[in-house]
């Protein structure tokens, strides 16, 4: 019998997940079965048990049920702590096992399939929720010079900055604040996107020769995007990268098999015209 997997959310229809793993299963020759789960908003203790109960070896994580996978945990790692949601579990004999995996594939698209060195680059982030959150020692990790988060809700914000204890390359402001100081690199992580709205950055934030890179994919060029394209960035980038970055660690932990990314990344890319 195949080894059971799935990714669980709400709503979870739209999930690229079960083709991913499928073709990293392919490539990898992992028999394996992975499926959807739509969970109640209410019922994800419940929905989790019984997966696991009837054999489940592992699950990714999505919307709204990151923070309840955390608490779920018998055991969670670093990066799941750090970032205060887990987006995959691991089941063994009497364990939960709980890992975020968002802010390593950011970083990892970012420098490795990009070609964007963020050692000594000006990082911005837009927005404060979980990728956000998520993303900050993976980046600070990769020794740049500054990072600045900023968001609507400032206290939010702070309380981010603050969780990372003394950080001096970490700040964050609102938008109304950012004036004329430029990035090389500005990582949208609002859901502004999604409504087809732009976060509410001016075009000077773009430095000469800057990456932007939008969370949201297949979206195509969205409004951040396109802001960046006309405001010179030379390297713009969806998070389908993202993606299937933090499906292959997942894959990687689950199974002990590191599956090729570029082949996948490219199948599910959309053109960003």
């Amino acid at each position: 019998m195949s080894d059971r997997y799935a990714v669980v959310g709400n709503p979870v229809a739209h999930s690229l997940s079960p083709l991913i793993h499928g073709l990293f299963a392919a490539a990898t020759a992992q028999d394996i079965e992975y499926t959807k789960i739509e969970c109640p908003l209410d019922g994800f203790e419940e929905t989790v048990a019984r997966f696991r109960a009837e054999g489940g070896r592992g699950l990714n994580v999505t919307v709204p049920f990151k923070l309840q996978a955390l608490q779920m945990a018998t055991r969670a790692h670093a990066a799941a702590r750090e970032a205060g949601a887990a987006n995959a579990l691991r089941f063994s004999e009497g364990e939960i096992e709980a890992e975020n995996f968002d802010g390593l594939a950011l970083v990892r698209d970012l420098t490795r399939n990009l070609g964007t060195p963020l050692a000594g680059a000006r990082v911005l982030l837009l927005g404060a929720g979980g990728a956000v959150r998520g993303a900050l020692r993976p980046l600070l990790a990769e020794r740049p010079a500054s990072l600045v988060i900023v968001n609507r809700d400032i206290g939010k914000a702070r309380q981010v900055v603050g969780e990372l204890g003394h950080e001096p390359r970490a700040r964050c402001c609102g938008y109304g604040e950012l004036g004329a100081e430029r990035f090389d690199v500005v990582v949208d992580g609002t859901s502004a996107s999604l409504r087809g709205e732009l976060p509410p950055i001016p075009a000077t934030v773009f430095a000469p020769g800057a990456t932007a890179y939008e969370m949201v994919y297949g979206k195509g060029l969205t409004p951040f995007l396109l802001l960046a394209r006309q405001a010179g960035a030379v390297r713009l980038a969806d998070g389908v990268g993202m993606l299937v970055e933090q499906a292959a660690e997942a894959f990687t932990w689950w199974r002990g098999v590191r599956p090729a990314t570029a082949p996948v990344i490219e199948r599910l890319a959309v053109p960003l015209t």
